[in-house]
């Protein structure tokens, strides 16, 4: 077929969705000013991830490992006042219990407290985050929004979160393995109307353990960074990851080539539900650019063939703009 020179070519040019949109500026943001508001994750959970989607209520654990770190999550119950017995709830899964962990990390560690009053301070968090309305700072979440949230946290609130990390003593051949769980106590709400079966907590405390590891290895990410991947439950994990593992890579690792992570590996700790690995490969390098949107700073060289170069990189949240206000001994 003959192109016809008497007619223009049509182009269509599509419009920016809302996601498209949130990232151009989040990035525009990141590139102009330091952060603002920073939000804190356990460097385990930034080594290790929840389920990408929803496993199933048939399925009540989920055991994941990176390296040395370990995280097992265990579905857990509520006892129902109404119906006067325990009613199961699924596994959080996708990027809101990710979200989820990171508010409740941060407002523990801004106030020294591992006690942190949900009913007061979630609408805010999630106003920051999703912007949901697209109408800026104005904008307030419905109802619709908020619920989705409070359905993830009232899972991970019952859910059993186990946190390991295993210590190698080369001399002696023996492993050390330390444990801690995150949530200690909660105080659920039971919707009034029994067919809203949307149960929520009022207040959530920490687990005192959980609660001081995390003064020690809470690992600061950008809000603003985390509000344009709040769509994608990979490109948090993957923010995540980065942001707690670049910079404390030896500028000078083989040769200044940096730390190899094969595709395997990667496949291994980001491609749940990739049966192939072409599949996965072309996931993950897509999201990954959408993650160098927002970490302009990272430094890595990918080899499409072989896997990825991780190489020392500036944090995404210099150390001089954060600190945990109250010492937690």
């Amino acid at each position: 077929m003959e192109d016809n020179p008497s007619k223009p070519a049509l182009t269509v040019i599509r419009g920016l969705s809302k996601v498209e949109k949130r990232a151009i500026q989040k990035s525009t943001e990141i590139a102009l000013d330091p952060p603002t508001e920073i939000s804190f994750q356990h460097t385990i959970l930034c080594q290790t991830s929840l389920p990408y989607r929803d496993p199933g209520d048939h399925v009540r654990e989920w055991d994941r490992r990176c390296g040395f770190a370990h995280l097992l999550l265990e579905a857990g119950s509520a006892l129902d006042p109404r119906q006067n017995k325990y009613v199961k709830l699924g596994l959080p899964f996708g990027p809101k219990p990710r979200l989820i962990l990171c508010y409740l990390n941060t407002e523990a560690l801004k106030t020294g407290s591992p006690i942190i009053d949900v009913q007061d301070t979630l609408t805010s968090f999630v106003k920051r985050i999703q912007d949901p309305s697209g109408k800026g700072k104005n904008a307030t979440p419905n109802g619709r929004e908020i619920k989705a949230f409070k359905v993830h946290l009232s899972r991970l609130s019952v859910a059993k979160i186990t946190l390991g990390m295993v210590n190698e003593n080369a001399r002696a051949n023996q492993v050390n393995s330390h444990f801690v769980e995150a949530v200690e106590d909660f105080d659920l709400w039971f919707p009034k109307n029994e067919n809203q079966r949307v149960l929520w907590p009022s207040t959530i405390q920490l687990n005192d353990r959980y609660f001081k590891s995390l003064a020690k290895h809470a690992v600061p990410l950008d809000e603003r960074a985390l509000c344009a991947l709040a769509h994608s439950a990979m490109a948090l994990d993957i923010y995540s990851w980065l942001a707690q593992r670049l910079h404390r890579i030896d500028p000078n690792k083989n040769g200044g080539e940096g730390e190899f992570v094969a595709w395997f590996n990667l496949k291994e700790q980001f491609g749940q539900g990739y049966g192939r690995m072409t599949d996965f490969r072309g996931a993950f390098l897509k999201t990954l650019e959408q993650v160098w949107q927002q970490y302009r700073a990272a430094n890595f060289e990918v080899d499409k063939e072989k896997g990825i170069y991780l190489k020392n990189s500036k944090p995404p949240v210099p150390k001089r703009l954060y600190q945990v206000i109250r010492k937690i001994e």
